[in-house]
């Protein structure tokens, strides 16, 4: 199976949780001409009133520039790999058990397949985590 694993930096941001919140910082990252990839939105359940975005690929010093502009920094917290591969179906299965063989608990993980591509961004806990999913996932 061709697959392609890559470390993806995550961008995240506080929103407001009002109509419109997310679409602000959105319109303007796009009018810096990010192309984004990846995007997560969600209310604080724990701050009223307040949501968080994680979003990638934030690249170059003019987007970066806009980015920070708009309340976004390149997390520190967490890790994240990028799958891309021909979907099929146990996939996700494969995935999973490759990183639990490799002794890697996972944060969190997004999917999703398009026609017969599959996209998937994992989030890990440390950039050794990163590193070892990397292997463990182009063994596949």
């Amino acid at each position: 199976m061709a697959i392609n694993v890559s470390r993806v930096d995550v961008w995240a941001a506080g929103i407001e949780d009002k109509p419109g919140g997310l679409a602000e910082k959105l319109a303007a990252l796009a009018e810096a001409g990010v192309q984004l990839e990846f995007i997560v939105a969600r209310r604080s359940p724990d701050k009223p009133g307040t949501g968080v975005v994680f979003l990638t690929p934030v690249k170059g010093a003019a987007q970066i520039r806009a980015a920070k502009k708009m309340g976004f920094e390149k997390t520190d917290s967490l890790h994240s790999v990028r799958i891309e591969a021909p979907d099929k179906p146990g996939l996700g299965a494969q995935i999973t058990q490759a990183l639990a063989e490799a002794g890697i608990n996972l944060r969190g993980l997004s999917a999703a397949a398009i026609g017969d591509r599959c996209v998937a961004h994992l989030a890990l806990d440390d950039p050794a985590d990163v590193a070892k999913a990397t292997r463990a996932l182009k063994r596949l």
